[in-house]
Formats: C-alpha cells, sequence, structure tokens
C-alpha cells in the first residue's frame, strides 16, 4: 500500500512538472486586407505534431513549450506566416492573400470535367481529412474517380403573357453549398452542375418572423432592384417553418443506415462519418430509440432498438464499424425500412438517416431503381434524410434523387463543423418535419410585369397543374427551416436584352381592367399536408408593388441576393451581367447581420478567394 502512494505521488509530480514546463498561448486571426475574423485556419507548432484550428471567431488556443518555439499559420488563399513565440502569452496575427498559391493551386487542383448525357462527371483528387477542415497540404493526388452531377438547365425569362403560373417544389437542402465550399477550399473551380443556386441560398437562415396563425408557415416578400441588372427587379419571398422546442419533439425512432463499402475506408468517409453520428447521438432523448443497419457486400443490423439514454451502448456500436466490400445499398435501404417500419411509433418521429458517397454498385444502384424503390417505401410514413460523405467518387446525383423521393433531406458532410451545424444546430429541422408536400405557385400580374425567371430551382419545377394535385410529391420542412425564392422580373415597357418576343399575327391578349387598376405585382400560393396527412391546405398571399430602394431592403433580402449572385457568377449565367465577385463581398458584408456561428464571414471570406482565382 506505501509503493502505491509512493508510485501516485510521483506521477502526480511529473504531471505537475509537464504543466508547468508549458504555457498556452492565444489570439485571433485577422484578414490583413480588411481585418475581418479568419475562421478555419491551421495554427501548429513547429516540428511538432501539435496543432489547433480557428473558430467561427479567428480565436484560438494552443499549448506550447515554456521555452517558445515557433507557431506556423496557414490557410489555403493566404500567405503561410511563422511567428516566433515571445514572453507575452498572446499572439495575434494577420494573414495577407497569397495569389500566387491559388493560381498554383488551381492549376493542380483542377480534376478532368466531362459531360455524359445529362450527368456531369468530375475527376477529383482523394484527400485526408484533418482536424475540422482539410487544409490543401493534407491533399494527395491519387488515381481520379469520377464524381456524378444531375445536369441543370438554367431557367430563362418567361412570357407574362404565355406562362402566367410558375410553380415548384420547395428546397431546403443544403449540399450543394458544402460542397461548393469543398471544391474552393481545395483550389477547385466548382462544377457548374453542382452549383443548385436555392440549396447556396438556403444554406443560411434568415431573420423572419415565427408564424402566429393556424398554419406552421409564415409568408414574407419583399422587392427592389435587381444588384447585377438596374433595369430589373427583384423579388424576395421568405417561407418561415414553426419551431418546435427539442424537448417538444415527439419521440423519435431512428434508423442510422450506414454504407460501411470498401470504397467508404478513406478518412474523410467513415470516421468523419463516425464524429458525426456521435454528436447525434449526444442529443438524443431517453424516449428516443436508434437502430444500426449498416451494408456493404450484404446488408445487416448491428444494433437492435435501443433508448438514447445508453449512449454508451450506441458508441460503441458506432466504434466497431469497419470499411470493407462492395456496395449494396438497395438491400441496406430494404433492410432500414423494414426495421423503421417493424418499430413504428404512430405519433412519433420515423426515420432513416443514410450516410453514405452513393456509389451503390450491387443490386438496385441505377438512379431509376433507387428511385422506384424509394417512392414504395414512403408510403410507409417512414421519412428519410440523407448525408453525403467523401469526394473523387462521390454521387451526388443519386443522393439528391434518394433525399427528394424519400421525404427527407440531403447535407454535404465536409468537415465536423458541418456535421455539427447538420446535426446539432438544426437537429430539429434535419430530424423533424412539420410539413410535407409543400409547393408554390406564383401568378404574376400582366399589368406590370412583363417576364420573370425564377432563380435556381431547376430541378424541383412542377407543371401548372401540379399544384392541385394531391398526389404530387413535393418537398418537406423541418421544424424551424425557413425557405426563401427569388424571381428577377422585367416590368412592363423596360426594354431588355435579354427578352424580347414579337408581337403575336393571329391573336391578341388583352389585360383585364381589374388587374390594370390593382396595386399588385403577383399572388403567391402555397399548399402543404401535415407530415401524416393526404391532404393540402392552401395559403394565398398577395403582393403588392411597394418597390424600394436596394440600400433600403432588409438584410435577409440583400443577403439572398449576394449568395444568389455568387452562385450565378459560379455557373457563369448569362444573366449576372457584370457583376463581380468583389461586388458580391461587398453587397454581403453590408448585409452580414446576425452571425452567431460564423457562416456568414465564412462565406464572405470564401467570395473572396473565387474571386482571386477568377484574376489568374
Amino acid at each position: 500500500m506505501k509503493i502505491r502512494l509512493i508510485t501516485l505521488a510521483m506521477v502526480l509530480f511529473c504531471l505537475s512538472v509537464l504543466q508547468a514546463q508549458q504555457r498556452s498561448i492565444s489570439g485571433i486571426v485577422t484578414s490583413a486586407e480588411d481585418g475581418s475574423a479568419l475562421p478555419g485556419v491551421n495554427v501548429v507548432l513547429k516540428g511538432t505534431a501539435t496543432g489547433t484550428i480557428t473558430d467561427v471567431a479567428g480565436h484560438y488556443s494552443i499549448k506550447v513549450p515554456s521555452s517558445g518555439g515557433t507557431l506556423v499559420f496557414t490557410f489555403i488563399g493566404l500567405q503561410t506566416k511563422e511567428v516566433k513565440i515571445g514572453t507575452g502569452n498572446t499572439l495575434n496575427v494577420a494573414l495577407s492573400l497569397d495569389v500566387v498559391q491559388l493560381s498554383e493551386v488551381v492549376m493542380t487542383g483542377h480534376g478532368k470535367e466531362r459531360i455524359r448525357g445529362k450527368k456531369s462527371e468530375y475527376a477529383a483528387p482523394s484527400s485526408t481529412y484533418h482536424n475540422m477542415h482539410i487544409p490543401y497540404q493534407d491533399y494527395v493526388q491519387q488515381e481520379a474517380n469520377t464524381e456524378e452531377y444531375e445536369g441543370i438547365t438554367e431557367n430563362i425569362f418567361k412570357d407574362v403573357f404565355k406562362d402566367p403560373l410558375s410553380t415548384f417544389s420547395i428546397d431546403v437542402d443544403e449540399a450543394s453549398y458544402s460542397n461548393v465550399r469543398r471544391f474552393i477550399n481545395n483550389g477547385q473551380q466548382p462544377l457548374k452542375d453542382a452549383v443548385r443556386i436555392e440549396e447556396l441560398i438556403n444554406y443560411f437562415d434568415y431573420d423572419y418572423a415565427q408564424p402566429s396563425a393556424e398554419h406552421p408557415f409564415n409568408i414574407i416578400t419583399e422587392i427592389s432592384t435587381a444588384p447585377w441588372n438596374e433595369k430589373h427587379k427583384l423579388v424576395h419571398i421568405g417561407l418561415q417553418g414553426k419551431s418546435i422546442a427539442t424537448e417538444n419533439i415527439p419521440p423519435s425512432n431512428l434508423v442510422f443506415l450506414i454504407d460501411v463499402s470498401g470504397s467508404m475506408s478513406d478518412v474523410n468517409k467513415l470516421p468523419l462519418l463516425k464524429s458525426s453520428f456521435k454528436m447525434l447521438v449526444n442529443e438524443l432523448r431517453s424516449q428516443d430509440y436508434v437502430s444500426i443497419v449498416v451494408y456493404a457486400g450484404a446488408a445487416g443490423v448491428v444494433l437492435e432498438p435501443t433508448s438514447g439514454k445508453e449512449k454508451e451502448k450506441i458508441v460503441s456500436s458506432l466504434d466497431n464499424l469497419q470499411a470493407g466490400g462492395s456496395t449494396a445499398g438497395g438491400a441496406g435501404i430494404q433492410l432500414a425500412y423494414s426495421l423503421a417500419e417493424k418499430h413504428f411509433k404512430k405519433e412519433g418521429n420515423n426515420r432513416i438517416v443514410l450516410a453514405t458517397d452513393g456509389d451503390f454498385n450491387v443490386g438496385e444502384s441505377s438512379n431509376e431503381s433507387m428511385e422506384k424503390l424509394i417512392e414504395q417505401k414512403r408510403k410507409s410514413g417512414v421519412f428519410l434524410t440523407v448525408l453525403g460523405f467523401g469526394m473523387g467518387n462521390y454521387k451526388d446525383s443519386k443522393m439528391e434523387i434518394l433525399a427528394d423521393k424519400g421525404n427527407g433531406n440531403y447535407a454535404y458532410i465536409d468537415n465536423i463543423t458541418e456535421a455539427k451545424k447538420v446535426l446539432v444546430n438544426e437537429f430539429g429541422g434535419t430530424l423533424f418535419t412539420i410539413a410535407k408536400d409543400v409547393k408554390l405557385q406564383v401568378e404574376f400580374n400582366p399589368a406590370k410585369v412583363a417576364a420573370y425567371r425564377l432563380i435556381g430551382y431547376e430541378n424541383r419545377m412542377l407543371k401548372s397543374e401540379d399544384f392541385n394535385n394531391d398526389k404530387k410529391d413535393a418537398g418537406e420542412l423541418g421544424s424551424g427551416h425557413t425557405v426563401t425564392a427569388l424571381y428577377e422580373i422585367i416590368p412592363v415597357g423596360v426594354k431588355s436584352e435579354f427578352f424580347s418576343v414579337d408581337e403575336l399575327k393571329y391573336q391578341k391578349t388583352d389585360v383585364v381592367k381589374s388587374a390594370q387598376d390593382s396595386d399588385e405585382l403577383m399572388m403567391v400560393k402555397f399548399r402543404y399536408k401535415q407530415p401524416d396527412g393526404d391532404v393540402s391546405k392552401l395559403i394565398v398571399h398577395p403582393m403588392k408593388d411597394k418597390q424600394i430602394s436596394l440600400s433600403n431592403t432588409s438584410d435577409n433580402f440583400r443577403w439572398s441576393a449576394a449568395v444568389a449572385a455568387f452562385g450565378m457568377l459560379l455557373r457563369e449565367s448569362e444573366y449576372v451581367n457584370h457583376y463581380d465577385y468583389e461586388k458580391v463581398v461587398q453587397l454581403a458584408k453590408g448585409a452580414r447581420g446576425k452571425d452567431e456561428e460564423g457562416y456568414r464571414v465564412e462565406f464572405i471570406n470564401m467570395v473572396k478567394s473565387m474571386g482571386l482565382m477568377a484574376k489568374r
């Protein structure tokens, strides 16, 4: 006993000596260009494996030897800076832009782009996962695999007389934004078809008022000048879903469906997936139950329904997962739905959370087959969340179809902070649906609008008659989610290079007097169903032509416009006119508003990086 006490004392003494030989250095990393905080900067003690990363406010803290050393600050597109540690414990650093490095990255980072039918394929380098972000130096050019994206044809201006109605399904997916960010942080120009502008816009929360009426929505509209074309107007339509406190969400019956095939062996796939799911498990309550199904060459159940209070058991099951084999995605989906239906909670939240790179190659693998399978299964009342991981062989086109057809949502997890956003910060919206089959239809007043175009939502367009057809599937809205849509319109009497139609010879269309006398610009209509309902409800919201100057619009309006312009630039849209990345930055800076998590400052820095790439 005496020997044990002596040993313990010696250990404690050694630890105290070790701690005395170290000290903590902290500080803030900012941009030398404008002084803004830089999140995601790698901070490493030179010559060691000791490192950290700056948070959303640019702050870092790191343990260093009391004797000092040198800290190395690195971030893609910025000049690497080495700073010798002095006697103080605070070390603030400003990083400058590095045009040369960005040019080199763009040249070596570009993959091979091919168009095959309606899909775009992109050959990208493989990668390793490091801390919260993936710095450029961790990427190693290996054998290129092919990424797949569904082809997008940009919406054009439509004649109000010929096409008075615009109808589409809402979209709350966020995958395109984080995927685009991954390209840019990797020094690559995003593939055009990887850029879905509506997903870029809806990545951000907007400061919309909560609904107070009978419906679980609040509708907000605003109109001003289009920033990229002062002859045109921009209409902003916002939809705010009712927020439900986490403790009030019904009990959950969740099935984690995890791809453990060989293609998931990369460290930014299965290891990142495990860390992501552990954060989700930490949010679960005792009344929530989790099952785990895995698939590779075959599918199997590795965890029967387990209460959220048994977190260690669930985490242990995740830790034991290993990657290997082919990818029987269809069999895994079949088994997951079977398990979810077996333990279905009638008044609860029943959902499958699928995590994969989408590279199905055994059994049901084609988009058409997967689509039919999911359409059949969604009738069970089980919703679907799709989480995408990895790069190189990533199959975005499959993931998007699975989520759209499975009454669900889709996010791309490129780093652990994105996992936190999707599975912790937006827990309710990601995993609990408050309305399904949500559709929007707009009728424009021909006395005021000559032509219009919907910005984004190309893969969500519906026929006019689909709006009143309750059998037609549409998007889902989660607790607290916001949806934002933008229309660019050409007012009556304005000549535009983007829209010119000759007068008809054989027929004339007259505008009724009531339209001419009206102060309404358009009529906005929504349809939605309760999560367990089959009959839709209608909301009608007339919008009056109350244009204000762009400078006097809300932060919501200007921020969404800045993000839309960024997406148009990435897609090389003809409608973006002579707008550029620098103008996007200025518009976004003036509309940053509340940014507690730092998502908006990250966007601004991302646009700056693209601006540098564009100048090379």
